[in-house]
């Protein structure tokens, strides 16, 4: 039952009957809170051109309304504000909708593949918290998607190649002494990072020495032994030397099985997953056809270009005169690639808003190249998350780990829950189970929750409250409606939809935004906007808890009232469920 599509059917019906308006476009709005009523329609529009009051126009839609539409019982007029009130019938119909809808929250099959493309990680290094807010935004998005029917292919493009990575090997090799992830007891992305690190507190120290010898300083970060080496440790990797591939092969290895414990903690997985030493040589082709047809140009020392002044930008390199390519031109290769494997209709690249540049240069060349997949390529591209000075530890002092972030949340949602007594009759694996679970809402939900175009402030203190806008809550709200439906099947209460006919006002809110729940899906889903199902699930969670304050369930005489409060109650804990579950949450059972 779309209750608000028969509303505007009605009002338009209204105008017609009243006063011979045809209008098709009716749009209704949430009432405010301060006013009764659930939805609200505009009247000043219609004041000028019909010559009647606000009051009057109001007035004679709203009799009409309660007259003829057999779902508004009442309404007020404030100034040109039309508040409407549905009758409990209607209200009952459409929970009665929802409740039989096994598919409620999947909307229809769309037919067309999406590409969702997140984390992209560098080898030379661990995660990091900017790494934590692309992966969760990157799979949330996934997940909405597939609820609005799309089929995702969730992709990682991994850069496991180039200079910064031969500068790990080679640290490694000159000071690793045969050290392993084993014998270190370090996660294997760890253990490289740390090499990364020994590189360049060893190249400072190399940069220092020649400068006192008189050099420039962009000449001595040139000159420097150890940069040199591994740019010719870079040629050996190009040329295919057996040796280089192997250390390379092995600490890639070590990263690949760091980075696997660190996502699978995160919650987040892959379809598939790119990596750049497979795609790096690819785009050469694409600019060659480029140059044919002129959309690319040569320069008089044979690199290769595109003008894009025309565009409101500028001329790109998109081969060097050497012939080697450059990021853009792996970029080119790589979605040619993805779209010959999937063959997909829309392409979200889920990276920070530091290469907005890069993705509109790449956007209009893909344009120009005629590919039949650029207008459906799309960057999603988000805030800088920032902390707190001081309120996180961070390995090297300037970046903070993503595993360490997490532990530290596991660590603070142990105590927090500990201090509140929430875990009566809970083994020592569900308690620690709990925590993670806990841990790992509070930071999603608070990373999520803000558009993903803003630069933010994680709190972690913050975040892992139990009152006010944060994961916990909602996780609280659904543990707490899941022991409402223990101690009901325990009373042998059962959860029905029918023979109940007076509604709590609170009960009205809860079903109104039950009902809303498809549209906050399609919603996010066009956006590509987590922070919506986050809003979404916030508010259900806080209208159901003042449902809880203000309705009684178990004390309730009227059976009627008290199996449908418990069905009402079953719906409520499975939308939350699938909304969290949408930014990639856990709820509870039991807390």
């Amino acid at each position: 039952m779309n209750l608000e599509k028969i509303l505007q059917d009605h009002i338009a019906a209204a105008l017609k009957a009243e006063f011979d308006v045809e209008e098709s476009n009716i749009a209704l709005q949430p009432t405010r809170k301060d006013f009764e009523g659930s939805f609200t329609f505009v009247v000043f529009p219609y004041v000028k051109t019909l010559r009647k009051s606000p009051v009057e126009l109001g007035n004679a839609i709203g009799n009409y309304l309660v007259a003829n539409s057999g779902v508004v019982k009442a309404f007020n007029v404030v100034q040109g504000f039309l508040n409407i009130s549905i009758a409990d019938a209607a209200w009952l119909d459409m929970f009665g909708g929802i409740f039989k809808d096994k598919k409620f929250g999947q909307l229809a099959n769309k037919k067309e593949t999406v590409m969702v493309e997140y984390s992209s990680p560098n080898t030379n290094k661990p995660l990091h918290l900017g790494h934590l807010r692309n992966n969760f935004l990157g799979f949330s998005v996934a997940q909405i998607l597939s609820a609005n029917g799309y089929e995702v292919v969730k992709a990682n493009l991994v850069n496991d190649r180039g200079i910064h990575i031969c500068k790990s090997m080679l640290a490694y090799q000159k000071f690793g002494n045969g050290e392993t992830p084993e014998s270190s007891g370090l996660k294997g992305d760890h253990l490289v990072g740390k090499y990364y690190v020994e590189f360049d507190k060893h190249y400072k120290v190399e940069i220092e020495a020649l400068k006192a010898t008189g050099l420039s300083e962009d000449d001595a970060k040139k000159q420097a032994p150890l940069l040199v080496e591994a740019q010719e440790m870079l040629l050996k990797w190009e040329e295919g030397d057996a040796e280089t591939l192997a250390l390379w092969n092995k600490m890639n290895d070590w990263v690949f099985a760091g980075f696997n414990q660190t996502y699978q903690k995160m919650g987040v997985s892959f379809d598939k997953i790119y990596r750049e030493s497979n795609t790096y040589l690819l785009g050469k082709k694409s600019v060659e056809e480029g140059l044919k047809s002129g959309v690319f140009f040569q320069k008089e020392d044979s690199s290769v270009w595109i003008d894009l002044t025309d565009e409101g930008l500028d001329q790109k390199l998109v081969l060097r005169k050497d012939g080697t390519s450059v990021y853009i031109t792996q970029d080119i290769g790589t979605a040619d690639l993805k779209y010959n494997d999937f063959k997909m209709s829309k392409s979200v690249y889920v990276v920070g808003n530091e290469q907005d540049y890069h993705f509109e240069v790449l956007f209009k060349i893909l344009k120009k190249l005629g590919r039949p997949y650029s207008e459906g390529t799309y960057h999603l591209s988000y805030g800088m998350v920032d902390l707190p000075s001081g309120k996180m530890k961070s390995r090297e002092g300037t970046v903070v780990d993503a595993d360490d972030l997490m532990q530290e949340m596991t660590d603070t949602a142990r105590e927090r829950t500990l201090e509140l007594g929430k875990i009566d009759g809970f083994s020592k694996e569900e308690a620690e189970e709990l925590y993670d679970t806990l841990a790992m809402g509070a930071l999603k939900y608070f990373l999520l929750k803000v558009d993903p175009k803003k630069r933010m402030l994680f709190n972690p203190e913050e975040s892992i409250d139990f009152q006010g806008n944060t994961g916990p809550f909602i996780q609280y709200t659904h543990a707490r409606i899941c022991s409402i439906l223990r101690k009901a099947h325990e009373q042998g209460i059962i959860g029905v939809a029918t023979n109940y006919k007076t509604l709590h006002e609170s009960e009205q809110e809860v079903i109104y935004l039950l009902s809303e729940y498809p549209k906050k899906l399609a919603d996010a889903g066009r956006e590509l906007s987590p922070s919506l199902i986050a809003q979404y699930a916030y508010d259900l969670a806080k209208a159901y808890n003042r449902f809880y304050n203000e309705v009684s369930i178990f004390n309730e005489t009227d059976l009627d009232a008290q199996q449908f409060r418990i069905a009402f109650s079953s719906v409520v804990g499975e939308t939350i469920k699938k909304a969290m579950a949408l930014l990639g949450i856990n709820v509870p059972s039991r807390m």
